[in-house]
Order: structure tokens, then C-alpha cells, then sequence
């Protein structure tokens, strides 16, 4: 079976993760011949951590790239020789199996990789030094000593070099302190590809780290396209939908599936979290009769289960300036210009004084760091439907239509949702700055 790694974007919000795992259920009942992995490529804000503590929900495990590494080619052993069996022993592995290389043990512990290189030698020079070969010697005779092993970890480009540089046919390969299999020069004549379905984005450098060597099978999502290029014609389902969920559980619908109590929580979840229970803009009639199918499914209320999620975000007085603002920060380029816009929803926005200051300085720290002309966070108060926007200082700042309150903060009343409200008026402002 072949592995697919189902990721959301590199800060992944809610919607990102419960539809990574909510595709994956559904690709492993309808396609046997692969195995669908649901991944991470980021960490999860402390707030989203509550809710899916408070929520019982496990979310999918991280995965820091997508480059191939050396446990994609490693070979396993298969025969567990003692250095101190005769020579025999080996020579029926050889026999049997001619490898490049054989792990070779003492007391059941990993010792050292054996070569054909090495048992040629030792006959050559043996033959060379005495003329003849009298007794059968014992696997250890013929052994030179250890390399220095790579671990599973590694990339593949960087062990490629690696093995390149040493004159041994083979390298052991550990994890951590354990033996695991070890590689010959053969596994390194072409690189393994992960293959990936991108959900709940469809950028490139919104993606996971090595998504330009991966194969992009699949891309699920619900925002504007500037889709990553495929070798290979490829399933795309973007939908103008509100949650990304949403669309996996239409999926659902179209192959008669049902989903089990527990995804349907999952999803239900993603989707009250990117459509703010129901009350942003982007939500559609496909999102709210979605949302009441999940709710029964598994028997919850809409409204509440929605409040009791949001209960659990904290305040951003008391969070790091920094994680807060990044931890749903996305980057988008027009006229050349780079902008980021990050969003943090909370349940009030009578205490935004205490910390704007910091959140303020944060942002220009990340603007500088990250490389972007122009960044912006939007504090969304999910109950009362009413935003305050930070911004850096850059001149097509005063294109906005929202209510300056003071330098690089703006009031947005009735304003909830960064891509159908708040990033069209900022890529607006950037046309009106040129013209």
C-alpha cells in the first residue's frame, strides 16, 4: 500500500485540522489499495488546544517536511549473523540472496556491516601473505570496523552524500541509539516522492515544508486558487463554501457514506470554528444544513456547542504576542507587494487596550522577519460579530474603509472573515494606491 499524507496549511487553524482527518476516514473506507494519513506541518495555538482537549479530540500527529529521507529507501534485515559464526554462514546468505552488504551482530546487538568488499579483501590478502587458506575463518576476522551510521531522520540528499564520500558499498541506519536496516549506493539512484492531498489550501507557501518535491494528488479547499503546478492531471474540489469540512462531508454525502459520531464532532468542530458559529459572511446554506446534519449525528446544539468551543480561548493579554499572532497568519503576494494577515478570535474586545501596544510591535517584528511589505492581524470578537485591525504602517493604509481609532488601528464593526472581507479590501487598497 501505498502512503498519502492528507496536510492543511503551515499554521493550521481548526477547519485545517478536522478536515485532514475527516478526509482521511473517508479516503481509507473508499480506497483500500492506499493508506490515507492525516498530518500537521504546524503546531496548534494554545486556544485550539483547549477546545480540542475540552472537545476530546485528538488531533493529527505533526510532521515537520515532506523531503525524503533515509528511512523512505532503508533496507530491512533479514538474517541476524553472529560475528563469531564460521564463514559458512555467510557464505549461504550470499548464496542465497547476493547482497551488497550484511548486517552482522554479536550477542544479538548491531556490530558492524560486512561488504563483498571486505570478504575479497581478506581473502586477497590472506592468499597474498601465507599463499593458502587452511582453516575456515569466522565472520569477525573479516571485519574492518564501524562507520559512523545515519540516522532514519536524515534527508536523502544529505546521506547521498553521505555514503559518496566513504569507500564502504553500505551505511547502518539508526534511530536514536537502535540499528534499524541500513542503505546501499543503489538505494540512492532515485529519490522517493511523498505523495500528498492538500486540504484547506491550495498555495505552495502556505503548504508543508518540501511540498516542491511531493506529489500532489489531490487539493480540497475552499479559498481563491493559485494552486501549486502538477506533472499530472490531478482530483481538485474548491467550493465557495465556508469551512473546508463542509465540502469533505458533501463528499461523504456523494459516496453514501455516513460519517461515525466522533467525525462527525470532528467536523462540526472545523467548521463552527472557520464559519464562527454560523455568523460569518462566508457561510453559505450548504454550510448551515451541513452543520445541522453534523449536530445531529452527534447530538449536540449548534449554538451551544459553539459558545462552549469559544469559551475556551484566552485572552490575548495573556498570550505570546508572537505564537498568537501566527499561529493563522497567511501570506499573499499582488503587484508585487507581500502581505500577511493574520486572525485571533475572542470572546471580548474591552480589554484590546491592555495589549495592543505589544501586539503592535509584534507585528512589525514579524513583518521585518518574515519579509513583507505590509502585515496585519484582525482581533474578531466571534460573539458580538465586531473586529479591531492592527496594522504596520504602509501607505495604502488610508485606501481602508474601516474607522481609524489611532495610528495602525481600525474599528470593523460587523466585520468577521479575513478572505471574503478583510483581504479584498486590503488588495483593493493596494490597486487604488497605483492608479
Amino acid at each position: 500500500m501505498s502512503k498519502i499524507y492528507i496536510t492543511g496549511h503551515k499554521n493550521p487553524d481548526l477547519d485545517s485540522i478536522c478536515s485532514a482527518y475527516a478526509y482521511s476516514v473517508l479516503k481509507n473506507q473508499i480506497d483500500k489499495e492506499n493508506e490515507y494519513i492525516p498530518v500537521r506541518p504546524g503546531h496548534l495555538s494554545d486556544s485550539n488546544k483547549a477546545i480540542l482537549e475540552a472537545l476530546s479530540i485528538t488531533p493529527p500527529v505533526y510532521m515537520r517536511n515532506v523531503y525524503p529521507k533515509v528511512s523512505d529507501i532503508m533496507l530491512e534485515p533479514t538474517d541476524k549473523l553472529e560475528a563469531d559464526e564460521p564463514l559458512t554462514a555467510l557464505a549461504k546468505v550470499y548464496s542465497d540472496e547476493n547482497p551488497s552488504v550484511v548486517p552482522i551482530y554479536e550477542n544479538g546487538k548491531f556490530l558492524s556491516l560486512l561488504s563483498v568488499d571486505d570478504i575479497s579483501g581478506w581473502f586477497m590478502n590472506k592468499l597474498a601473505v601465507e599463499g593458502r587458506i587452511s582453516d575456515v575463518p569466522t565472520i569477525r576476522m573479516l571485519l574492518k570496523g564501524r562507520e559512523d551510521p545515519v540516522q532514519t531522520t536524515d534527508l536523502f540528499e544529505d546521506a547521498k552524500v553521505a555514503i559518496s564520500g566513504f569507500k564502504k558499498r553500505g551505511l547502518a541506519v539508526f534511530e536514536g541509539e537502535e540499528f534499524k536496516g541500513y542503505v546501499t549506493r543503489r538505494c540512492f539512484l532515485r529519490a522517493p516522492s511523498y505523495k500528498v492531498i492538500m486540504v484547506d489550501h491550495n498555495e505552495a507557501r502556505q503548504s508543508i515544508t518540501g511540498i516542491e518535491s511531493a506529489t500532489v494528488v489531490e487539493i480540497v479547499d475552499h479559498h481563491r486558487l493559485d494552486a501549486t503546478k502538477t506533472t499530472l492531471p490531478i482530483f481538485i474540489d474548491t467550493e465557495p463554501l465556508g469551512s473546508t469540512c463542509t465540502i469533505v462531508f458533501q463528499m461523504y454525502n456523494r459516496n453514501h457514506l455516513k460519517p461515525d459520531e466522533y467525525t462527525a464532532k470532528v467536523m462540526l468542530t472545523g467548521l463552527i470554528s472557520d464559519t464562527l458559529i454560523l455568523k460569518s459572511p462566508t457561510t453559505t446554506q450548504t454550510d448551515i444544513e451541513t452543520a445541522k446534519s453534523l449536530a445531529k449525528l452527534c447530538h449536540v446544539d449548534i449554538e451551544e456547542f459553539g459558545r462552549e468551543m469559544f469559551t475556551h480561548v484566552e485572552s490575548l493579554s495573556k498570550r505570546d504576542p508572537e505564537k498568537a499572532i501566527l499561529s493563522d497568519f497567511k501570506k499573499y503576494t499582488e503587484k508585487e507587494v507581500q502581505i500577511g494577515i493574520g486572525q485571533c478570535e475572542v470572546t471580548t474586545l474591552k480589554d484590546v487596550e491592555d495589549y495592543k501596544k505589544k501586539y503592535l510591535e509584534t507585528l512589525e517584528e514579524i513583518r521585518e522577519k518574515e519579509g513583507l511589505t505590509w502585515a496585519a492581524v484582525m482581533i474578531t470578537n466571534v460573539l458580538k460579530e465586531h473586529s479591531i485591525l492592527l496594522t504596520t504602517g504602509y501607505k495604502a493604509e488610508k485606501h481602508l474603509p474601516y474607522t481609524l481609532v489611532e495610528k495602525n488601528v481600525y474599528d470593523m464593526p460587523n466585520v468577521m472573515s479575513r478572505k471574503k472581507q478583510l483581504l479584498p479590501q486590503m488588495l483593493y487598497s493596494l490597486g487604488a494606491m497605483t492608479t
